[in-house]
């Protein structure tokens, strides 16, 4: 999965790139690291205080594919 970042963007140089990673996904989109930063915030809060051990995947449903 691709994060949009200025990294990402020497990759996503044209429309046609962008397509391309967005069709390999199911939500059919590019992450915004906004969407990662509200993972971090969620998990330093209270909110998941009876969250422990845990592998959080923000894939755009991509694992789902590899059943």
């Amino acid at each position: 999965t691709i994060t949009n970042t200025d990294l990402a963007n020497k990759l996503l140089r044209n429309d046609k790139m962008i397509d391309l990673m967005k069709d390999k996904h199911p939500l059919k989109k590019i992450l915004n690291p906004e969407e990662v930063g509200n993972l971090a915030v969620y998990l330093l809060s209270e909110k998941s205080s009876g969250i422990t051990g845990q592998i959080m995947t923000i894939d755009c449903g991509l694992v789902s594919l590899k059943i």
